[in-house]
This record gives C-alpha cells, structure tokens and sequence, in this order.
C-alpha cells in the first residue's frame, strides 16, 4: 500500500516542480515550450533539469521532443483517436488522472502543527542525536621507518607552521589517494574508519598529531586532527520541517488506508 501511495502522489505531484514555460521551439505553428521538455525528460527517469543540460544534450533533446510532436500529429492525423484501442486506453488514463488529483487533494487537505512536531521530536530524541566525529588528515606509509622520519620533521616543526607542514608532507610524501587533498580524510564518525585508525585520532585533541605511527592493514600512519566535535543532538529548528513532512505523510498513508477500508466493507467483492 505505501509503494501504490507514493507512486500515485509522486505522478500527482510532477507538474508543481516544472519550470515556467519558455517557448524552445515552433513546429507547423505549435509552441514547444521549456515545460514539455522537462515532461519528457522527467518520463525518462532523468534527475535532471532542461537548463542543467549541457548545449549539445539539450539540442539532441529538443530534436527529440520535435520529432516526437511530428509523429504525434501524424497519429491524431490518422484518426487513431476514434480507434477503440485508444479509447479504452484514454479511460483508463482519466481513471488514474482523478485518483492522482483526488490523492493530492487529501494530501493538502492534512496540516501538521508546530506542537505535533516538537512532541514528536521529544519522543524520539534518540533518533536526532550526532555521534562524535573528527576532521582529520593523514599521510599514509608503507614502512614504520618511513612514517617515524615524517613524524621527526613534524616534531622540530613550530607550531604556528604545523598545520601547514603536515599539508605539504601529506602532499609529497603520503602513498594513500588523498595526498592530493594534503591528506584531508574529512569528518568521520568512528565507525567510519578502522579501529586502529579511529582509536588513534579519537585520542587527539585539535591541532595535535600521532607521535608514533599508526599501523592499520593500508599500511602506517601519521595523523592529524584539525577539529574535534562532541556527541549532540540536532537542534529542534533544524529538524523541525523534516519531521512535519514525516508526520503529514504518516497521516496521509493512515486516512487513505481508512478510507479504503471502509469503501472495501461496503463493496461487493467476489474472488474468482
């Protein structure tokens, strides 16, 4: 039932992420606007935009979306619209048309307040809460020899330059993939990373670096952690949208449900 919800609203709701109409094209006197283009790339799954398109795929595209109004045009012209086929076909789109608006209309119709929300927030606090995480760099060796003489220079660098001299060694001297980012791992979680590493960043504080390497499966390390963040849970205001959009689709999916149930022990249903 939830995938037949969320397929249905989705085709509801299309139209309202479309761009304005902006005329593309003019083909025998019709308009080919910016609008009907971004249908057809949305029909083709693309999670994309018209105006993100690079100028040689929009062009392809546009042709495309012609040449396909040319042989619609030829279709009508055949009077394939008088064709019992097409009418069968045309009532059962019709049918899914005002299951598509009636779906979003009940959707609109479900408000969510601000007090629902923060309960809601409360009730599961657990589920917003940020785990300690660290920003670190590296430099990555392949012998403990060659992990000690980098640690060497860092040890007589002053302190005002460390942050920088851990860069450049980082970016001449490290083995791993992120020697072109000056060693920059980013922030991860502890989990993220393997235990001898997480271990031995974790136990930093901001600014500091292993005096001694670090020897995970990848080889050895020496690290640096430029940022430390504790364990906290993410500010109600920051979350807030996300969880009112939760709760109305929670509401959504439960008035529909009751809605066919009652529709279904009222109607006369026979299996074969």
């Amino acid at each position: 039932m939830k995938k037949f919800i969320l397929a249905t609203l989705g085709a509801a709701t299309l139209a309202l992420s479309l761009p304005a109409a902006e005329v593309l094209a003019t083909v025998n006197g019709k308009q080919i606007t910016k609008e009907t283009v971004q249908r057809v790339l949305n029909s083709m799954g693309a999670q994309t935009t018209y105006d993100a398109l690079p100028e040689e795929v929009k062009k392809k595209v546009l042709n495309q979306v012609i040449e396909q109004q040319l042989l619609e045009d030829k279709a009508i012209k055949s009077g394939i619209m008088k064709d019992p086929e097409y009418l069968d076909a045309l009532e059962k789109l019709k049918r899914k048309l005002a299951l598509d608006v009636w779906m979003k209309k009940q959707l609109d119709s479900i408000k969510v307040s601000d007090a629902e929300a923060k309960k809601a927030y409360e009730e599961h606090k657990n589920a917003f809460k940020r785990p300690e995480t660290v920003h670190a760099r590296h430099i990555l060796l392949e012998t403990e020899a060659d992990a000690k003489k980098v640690i060497e220079v860092l040890n007589k660098t002053p302190k005002e330059k460390l942050e920088a001299k851990f860069k450049e060694l980082a970016k001449t001297k490290s083995t791993g993939p992120s020697a072109s980012r000056e060693g920059d791992l980013g922030t991860f979680t502890r989990e993220q990373m393997v235990k001898e590493f997480s271990d031995a960043a974790f136990a930093l504080k901001p600014g500091q670096y292993t005096k001694t390497p670090v020897k995970t499966r990848f080889g050895y390390h020496v690290i640096y952690v430029e940022e430390k963040n504790p364990p906290q849970t993410v500010p109600f205001e920051e979350v807030k949208d996300r969880i009112k959009d939760n709760l109305k689709m929670e509401k959504f999916k439960e008035k529909v449900q009751a809605i066919a149930k009652e529709l279904r022990s009222k109607a006369k249903i026979k299996f074969n």
